[in-house]
C-alpha cells in the first residue's frame, strides 16, 4: 500500500480497504499446506510425553498452556480477520505449529 499525501483521504481509504479485500480473497484461495504443522504438532506432543513420562508436571503443565494460549490467539486473530470454519482452524493450526517446516 502506497502513500501519496495529496490523495484525497477518501479516495485513499477506498484504495486501501480494496487492496486488504484483494489479500483476504487471495489469501483465503490460497490452498494451506499443513505438512509442516504436522510435524510440528509431533513434536510438541513427544516433548509433552516425555515431561509427563518423568513427571515433570509443572514444566508439562507450562509447555501445554504456552502452545494453548498461542493456538487460542492464532484462532482469534484468523477470526477477527473474517476467517471462519474449517479454513480459520487450519490457518491457526499453521500459525501455531508451522514451525516444524524448518526441522
Amino acid at each position: 500500500m502506497t502513500f501519496d499525501e495529496n490523495e484525497p483521504e477518501d479516495v485513499r481509504e477506498r484504495r486501501f480497504a480494496d487492496e486488504r479485500a484483494r489479500r483476504r480473497a487471495r489469501r483465503n484461495s490460497t490452498p494451506i499446506d499443513l505438512r509442516g504443522a504436522h510435524i510440528g504438532v509431533a513434536v510438541v506432543i513427544g516433548a509433552l510425553l516425555l515431561l509427563a513420562w518423568f513427571g515433570e508436571l509443572l514444566a508439562l503443565g507450562v509447555v501445554g498452556g504456552i502452545f494453548l494460549l498461542w493456538f487460542a490467539i492464532a484462532l482469534t486473530w484468523v477470526h477477527a480477520d473474517g476467517g471462519r470454519g474449517r479454513h480459520a482452524f487450519q490457518r491457526a493450526y499453521g500459525a501455531t505449529f508451522g514451525w516444524g517446516d524448518g526441522l
